[in-house]
């Protein structure tokens, strides 16, 4: 099962795709110096798999990369950061 994760700045999104079909994803508002995620969703066919994790780790990682300040908005990213602390100085 092929995992891969894009940012899909068209729909303002990071995506997980398994076997190149989109199983999840993450919604943002980007603005200059922050993003802002707005909600988290992996499709029920593809729950329990932990790609809701790997797709936020991922979005926090990339963020943190081109040096975004992060607003978490969604309660599931607020709880990843929450539960990551090597991502809590990207909050502001």
């Amino acid at each position: 099962m092929p995992i891969e994760i894009v940012d899909n700045s068209t729909e303002s999104r990071f995506e997980i795709l398994v076997d190149g079909k989109v199983a999840g994803f993450a919604d943002y508002l980007l603005l200059p110096t922050k993003i802002i995620f707005t909600h988290t969703e992996v499709l029920p066919a593809y729950e329990g798999q932990g790609l809701a994790g790997k797709l936020v780790g991922h979005a926090l990682q990339a963020s943190a990369d081109t040096g975004l300040r992060v607003e978490p908005r969604c309660p599931y990213v607020a709880k990843y950061i929450e539960r990551h602390p090597e991502f809590q100085e990207l909050v502001g």
